[in-house]
């Protein structure tokens, strides 16, 4: 079925809708806030398959045609907090050596899957010369989104226009 949704640039409707399960974030429990939930999406597992293919092949483009930014720590393979912290230091380090100034600036993106803009990610396909049938599957993949919670006998539905789902 993955091959086929590769061939045709197609993901199916029903593998758009994800499950909200809220989960209490740790030392948030007596929190009456509703922040202290983290929101889970569980999907289909074909669809979750189908993620991974195509992220796979979108990030092989990307490698094999060298177009990740050498600052890129995050989300990329063999690489992690640790190896930015310590290009840092270098960095600082030889700056000092050579009478420069530094200054840094860190910032803390709250809620930055939540807010992924889908146009952007588009527009950055674009940028990168994505293969045609990896940039239009994408553009299915955030087209039509639902999830839905069910809470007190009830469900509630909405339509998702931006972010990544987590879980």
């Amino acid at each position: 079925m993955e091959n086929g949704c590769l061939r045709t640039a197609f993901f199916p409707k029903i593998w758009k809708r994800a499950k909200l399960i809220p989960i209490v974030k740790p030392g948030k429990e007596t929190c009456e806030d509703m922040t202290k939930f983290r929101p889970i999406s569980l999907l289909n597992t074909a669809a979750k398959v189908l993620e991974k293919v195509l992220i796979s092949r979108i990030m092989y483009h990307v490698y094999s045609n060298n177009l990740m930014n050498k600052n890129q720590y995050g989300f990329t393979p063999q690489t992690g907090t640790v190896d930015a912290v310590m290009a840092l230091k270098d960095y600082v380090q030889s700056s000092i050596y050579d009478g420069q100034y530094v200054a840094a600036i860190s910032l803390d993106v709250k809620g930055a899957f939540d807010a992924a803009w889908w146009p952007g990610i588009l527009a950055s396909l674009t940028q990168l010369r994505c293969p045609g049938n990896l940039y239009k599957l994408c553009g299915s993949y955030f087209k039509d989104r639902t999830d839905f919670l069910t809470m007190n006998n009830g469900i509630t539905q909405r339509n998702i226009s931006k972010g990544c789902p987590q879980g």
